[in-house]
C-alpha cells in the first residue's frame, strides 16, 4: 500500500532550522531588520521592507489579532480533507506582520474581525496555529 504525500508538514533547511527548533518548545520566532526596524513573518534572510540583510530572530509574544479568515468545507489534499472544515485565516502579530495561519477551539460563528487570538502550536513539527483569548500557558 501506497503512503499518500503530506502536504501540511514543513520544509526545514538550514536558514529556517532555529524557527522549528522554537517551535518545537513552544516558542514563535519572527524577523527583526537592524536597519529599518522592520518587523517581518515568513522569515526571509533579507529585510523585505529596505532589502538589508541585518536581520536577526526575536521572540514574538505570541498574541495577535484576526484580520480575516475563511473557513474551508473541501480539502482534496491529504491529510486537510480529514480536518474540514477549518478556519483559515491571516492575523496580524502584535509586533507588526501580517500571517497566514488557522484559528483552532472557536467555533465559527464566534470569528471576529480584530478578536483577540494566542499562538499555540499543534502537530509533528509543531505549527503555529492560534486560539482565541488562549494564553501560551493554556489559560485566558
Amino acid at each position: 500500500m501506497t503512503v499518500p504525500p503530506r502536504y501540511d508538514l514543513p520544509e526545514t533547511d538550514a536558514f529556517s532550522q532555529p524557527y522549528w527548533d522554537a517551535a518545537a518548545e513552544g516558542r514563535l520566532l519572527i524577523r527583526r531588520c537592524g536597519d529599518c526596524g522592520a518587523a517581518h513573518h515568513y522569515p526571509r534572510e533579507f529585510c523585505p521592507r529596505c532589502w538589508s540583510e541585518s536581520v536577526s530572530w526575536e521572540e514574538a509574544s505570541g498574541r495577535a489579532t484576526l484580520y480575516t479568515w475563511s473557513v474551508v468545507h473541501r480539502n482534496d489534499l491529504p491529510p486537510f480533507g480529514d480536518r474540514v472544515p477549518y478556519v483559515a485565516a491571516v492575523v496580524d502579530l502584535a509586533e507588526g506582520p501580517r500571517m497566514m495561519t488557522e484559528v483552532v477551539d472557536c467555533a465559527e460563528s464566534d470569528l471576529r474581525i480584530g478578536m483577540e487570538l494566542r499562538v499555540h502550536f499543534r502537530g509533528d513539527p509543531p505549527v503555529p496555529v492560534f486560539r482565541h483569548g488562549v494564553r501560551p500557558d493554556g489559560n485566558r
